[in-house]
């Protein structure tokens, strides 16, 4: 299968590959800021530890491939790799956990398939999903979204990260989770009984959801990427959310406001989705790709053994985009779909 070739005319702007990565990098700040102000310091130490050990995997990788270390590592890419890995795990993570991580989504995932540009998977959630299957347990320890004054701090966040054996931290089970382990209680009962839950979704989750809704707005603002991808898998999710919600009762899956601002939604639909390395090229194929990720979410989610399902929906789309952009090429210019001349 030949993948897709595009035809001129080319669009030319000022937006080179560290600029892009280097926008991405402030958009992701107000989601971080949120992010450490209900669930502490422990998400800026994952942060600032993930980005040092992707510096130092992507200069070994590229001094074993022979390739210039300086001007690669200009581009960004591994500090955005690093940043939306550590963005998506449990705050106070040990060290050698995000270590694990950071070399599987560099080493494996980028440079083993020839370095950024060639790599089929999403670095960063290839990361997430070999920690995920291998480490379930320091996968799903969350603490409990209490507020920056409440939370762990400065000392506490270090502690747990380069000497996890002498923290001892609080953990709880996300919104996600509790929602797809209801089997008695009422949405409203569960909503009323549980802390964890706000106003429209997770206690913090929500605010967490609309700040990276803020800075992937911005991006599109800037041309960064078009909207076709995120808001199809937005749509698609909403829609199936809708379909399927019965109500509210015990064994219900949620409502569109629940899953919309839920878990990695807006983190996934603006910042994962949207990585022109890895998604479809063509208009019509975003929208397919992006509309599949959707549903992909919703089915995981609610019928699948994993509460929050961003990253397995985006691999096996990920796997599947060279085929969707082979049925949804563009007509060249002059010619009909059939191939033939006008």
């Amino acid at each position: 299968m030949a993948l897709l070739r595009v035809t001129s005319p080319h669009a030319h702007g000022p937006m080179s590959t560290p600029r892009v990565m280097q926008n991405v990098l402030l958009a992701t700040v107000p989601g971080i800021v949120v992010l450490t102000h209900f669930f502490g310091f422990g998400t800026l130490v994952n942060l600032l530890w993930a980005c040092l050990v992707a510096l130092v995997c992507e200069a070994a990788a590229l001094k074993l491939r022979r390739r210039p270390i300086g001007f690669y590592l200009k581009d960004c890419s591994a500090l955005v790799t690093a940043t939306l890995l550590a963005i998506a795990l449990p705050p106070y993570s040990p060290w050698w956990l995000i270590a694990v991580g950071i070399a599987c989504a560099i080493l494996l995932a980028k440079h083993l398939y020839g370095g950024l540009g060639y790599n089929p998977f999403n670095p960063a959630m290839a990361g997430y999903v070999i920690l995920l299957i291998s480490f379930p347990l320091q996968m799903t320890a969350w603490t409990p979204p209490r507020g920056l004054g409440q939370t762990p701090g400065l000392v506490e966040a270090l502690q747990a990260c380069f000497w996890p054996s002498s923290y001892d931290g609080v953990t709880m089970a996300t919104p996600l989770d509790l929602m797809k382990q209801n089997s008695s209680l009422l949405v409203a009962d569960l909503w009323a009984q549980t802390p964890q839950f706000g106003r429209w979704a997770g206690l913090g989750w929500e605010w967490v959801n609309l700040a990276f809704l803020a800075g992937g707005a911005w991006l599109l603002y800037l041309r960064v990427f078009s909207w076709h991808a995120p808001l199809a898998m937005l749509a698609s999710l909403g829609l199936f959310a809708a379909v399927f919600y019965d109500g509210g009762s015990s064994a219900s899956g949620g409502s569109p406001l629940f899953h919309l601002l839920s878990g990695a939604t807006m983190f996934g639909a603006f910042f994962i989705v949207t990585d022109p390395v890895t998604s479809a090229v063509s208009v019509r194929g975003r929208l397919v790709y992006g509309a599949m990720i959707g549903a992909l979410v919703y089915i995981i989610r609610v019928r699948g053994n994993y509460p929050d399902a961003v990253a397995f929906a985006v691999l096996i789309m990920n796997f599947a985009a060279p085929l969707i952009d082979n049925y949804t090429q563009p007509r060249t210019y002059g010619r009909r779909r059939d191939g033939s001349e006008q």
